[in-house]
């Protein structure tokens, strides 16, 4: 059997190496756009801000080390069409400038996202970029080490963006953050959470723009100046986060069911409507662990573990995988925040019977030293109280504890059980109750 798989970084990689090992005698081939394979994006921020400085830690396995396991993989290969009535591809060899054709019995859509590039006059300028490849990396990396460059501007303020200001921070910037939204990380975390990680930006002298809309960038010498709805700044570089984009375009077609941003339905499976062809990662959907439904989470963990089922299933399996909570994580400065399950914007838009409970407790006891405080949000159904969400705050274990939270959901615990939870104690890791039996304790 012959499978290709378009993609080569988080989920394509994935499908790649379990497929060839449980199914040896197949011919697996890969096409990547880009010149390196299995790359973790989301060091980006941390290589930019000379948190390490070996660009290849991002890389998990090099292209030579797949090949050796006998996976054709093609580097800088752009597969351009896809004809699914007759399993076809054209592809585009980058390097030699030739169009190939090839033809496959079963594929898998693994082509991720590319930076959404807002429509602002100038955004091609000298000193914008985006943050997405390695070559993205590079060029901010030598712009943040240039001393001459005193000023950062990150437009967007998702994930990418918010860490884009801790990296610029620890270069010693000046740093101003413009955000559409009137909140930080408005997709990812619900009001109580965004006011204390906004809190912990200013502490640190950063310049945070919230609800201002950046409407044109101009550049006068080595001095690029942003014009926005409410005010005009000087700045050195700017960075563009405002989220992503599937990469689906070249595989539109009236029998491949998608959402309306383009990213590829798939069900538990990692099956799309049509025969034969699966996906996974930035450019698929991923089943939700408590809807049971499709959703967008364009994050690395779903990728490669969707991407794993994929590979089992393309060779010959018929797995499930067991869905996604969403769960994620962000330092933001000092503070460290995670959600995990359902938002309460998210529960209020499924028309769900629910309540919240947000509280503030230590972290751990008194008399040790280092007590911060930390803070939990329950989000759960009014009447059973089983818990559909939570999202933790704090200087210190906050993340680990929302990881806690992410496996009483899957679970299907209630807010009773979590408040009796034998969670493990002592004076240097928590309270003899937890932060997260009290959160339980009082969500009634």
């Amino acid at each position: 059997m012959k499978v290709i798989i378009i993609g080569g970084i988080a989920a394509g990689m994935s499908a790649a190496a379990k497929l060839k090992r449980m199914s040896p005698n197949d011919e697996v081939i890969v096409y990547e756009k880009g010149d390196i394979v299995s790359f973790g994006a989301c060091g980006l921020p941390y290589y930019a801000g000379g948190f390490f400085d070996d660009s290849n830690e991002m890389i998990a396995r090099t292209a030579e080390e797949f090949r050796k396991t006998g996976i054709n993989l093609f580097t800088n290969h752009e597969v351009l069409e896809v004809d699914f009535d007759n399993k076809k591809l054209r592809v585009k060899d980058l390097i030699q400038n030739m169009i190939i054709e090839e033809s496959y019995d079963k594929l898998m859509i693994a082509s991720g996202a590319s930076s959404i590039i807002p429509p602002i006059k100038g955004i091609d300028s000298e000193n914008v970029l985006t943050l997405k490849s390695m070559d993205d990396g590079n060029k901010l990396r030598a712009l943040m080490e240039n001393e001459n460059l005193k000023r950062v501007t990150v437009i967007g303020a998702g994930f990418i963006g918010v860490e884009a200001v801790e990296a610029a921070k620890k270069r010693g910037k000046e740093v101003t953050v413009v955000q559409l939204q009137d909140r930080i990380l408005a997709e990812v975390f619900d009001e109580e959470i965004t006011n204390l990680l906004e809190e912990e930006i200013r502490k640190h002298d950063v310049n945070l723009l919230l609800d201002e809309t950046v409407m044109e960038i101009t550049t006068a010498g080595k001095v690029t100046n942003i014009k926005t709805n409410k005010r005009e700044f000087e700045t050195d570089i700017v960075i563009v986060a405002t989220g992503f984009r599937p990469n689906t375009a070249f595989v539109k077609n009236e029998k491949l069911e998608m959402l309306k941003n383009g990213a590829i339905v798939v069900d538990k499976y990692g099956r799309t409507s049509i025969e034969d062809v699966y996906a996974a990662g930035d450019c698929a959907t991923i089943n939700s662990v408590i809807t049971n439904k499709p959703v967008y989470v364009p994050l690395a963990t779903g990728a490669n573990k969707l991407g794993r089922i994929v590979g089992e299933n393309l060779a010959g399996a018929n797995n499930e995988f067991q869905g996604s909570l969403a769960s994620s994580c962000i330092k933001v400065m000092d503070m460290e925040a995670a959600r995990t399950g359902l938002s309460e914007k998210e529960v209020k838009a499924l028309g769900f019977d629910y309540k919240t409970k947000f509280i503030t407790d230590m972290n751990h006891t008194s008399y040790y030293p280092g007590q911060t405080k930390i803070y939990v949000k329950l989000i759960y159904d009014a009447h059973t109280k089983v818990i559909y969400g939570g999202q933790v705050a704090g200087y210190k274990d906050a993340v680990q504890r929302c990881n806690v939270i992410a496996t009483c959901i899957f679970a299907k615990m209630t807010t009773a059980q979590l408040g009796m939870l034998d969670l493990s104690y002592a004076p240097p890791f928590s309270r003899t109750w937890d932060v997260l039996n009290v959160a339980g304790n009082v969500s009634k």
